[in-house]
């Protein structure tokens, strides 16, 4: 079974806003799983929902976040990027 795929417990963030909007709820989920972190180091991406947050009906480009890697172990300044679960959909991150 591949990372995206594990279930993990919600985030208080996360139970706060989709209890608030129960019937935006699985927008919420699937745009914060198109934003992603990249580690500097490894290159290892994971989601904004994987790591407890929302991101949803944004724009950015040049963000970077903070965070520890769970792959490499090496703390960095993550690059924030946003891949569209639909081919064809427009990015974005700007990029």
């Amino acid at each position: 079974m591949s990372e995206e795929n594990v279930e993990h417990e919600k985030s208080f963030t996360q139970r706060l806003f989709t209890g608030l909007m129960p019937w935006w709820a699985a927008d919420m989920e699937k745009e914060s799983r198109e934003w992603l972190l990249v580690c500097p180091n490894c290159a290892h991406e994971r989601s904004y929902w994987e790591i407890g947050g929302i991101r949803w009906k944004a724009k950015s480009r040049g963000k970077y976040i903070g965070s520890s890697c769970p792959a490499c172990g090496k703390k960095g300044m993550h690059k924030v990027i946003h891949r569209p679960s639909q081919p064809g959909k427009p990015s974005r991150s700007g990029g």
